[in-house]
């Protein structure tokens, strides 16, 4: 997935005709970051991705498709494939990212189950758009600008993802999720 990933990104940047400290400055991203990513060093985190298909005029499922499937779209638990596992240098970042979305081509959401380890906390991130998530195990805190919130299993929080934003597995177990982004176009 990282090479898939990383070619989709250089592919619609050169479309464009843009250089990558051109798409950095329009992702509002570091131009090292763009250059990783190209690189196949690092794997952007979610927002960052929000941000970089933003930038490129494109809609997130276009870089995480490669097939088309007919509706109803159903992903079976047991056939779910982890597909984002984002780094940052050498360091996983704490989520693991198994989308529910791919193939459905002409989505305007995008679907995750997401497994979120404990003690490592992600930097804040924030784009356009909004994201609904529903804990399914484990304790979430959720970071949302100046507030906090603590959410249990059952628990869901629905916000305008332009804040700035982190989500992290509280207490010493893993935390799963489900949430949904949308990404106006």
């Amino acid at each position: 997935m990282e090479h898939l990933l990383s070619t989709r990104i250089k592919t619609f940047r050169e479309r464009l005709e843009l250089s990558q400290a051109e798409l950095a400055r329009a992702a509002g991203l570091d131009v090292s970051l763009v250059q990783g990513i190209e690189d196949e060093q690092v794997y952007p985190a979610l927002g960052v991705l929000v941000k970089l298909s933003r930038a490129l005029g494109q809609r997130l499922g276009t870089f995480m498709d490669d097939q088309f499937r007919a509706d109803p779209l159903v992903v079976r638990k047991d056939d779910r494939k982890e597909e984002l596992a984002p780094h940052k240098g050498d360091v996983p970042a704490p989520y693991r990212y198994f989308p529910l979305g791919r193939g459905k081509t002409d989505r305007h959401m995008e679907p995750f189950f997401i497994r979120i380890d404990p003690h490592q906390e992600d930097a804040p991130s924030s784009h356009e758009g909004e994201e609904f998530i529903i804990v399914i195990s484990g304790t979430v805190l959720l970071r949302y600008g100046q507030r906090t919130e603590t959410l249990a299993p059952g628990d869901s929080t629905y916000y305008n993802s332009i804040m700035p934003h982190s989500v992290s597995a509280a207490g010493d177990v893993p935390a799963e999720i489900y949430a949904v982004v949308f990404q106006p176009f």
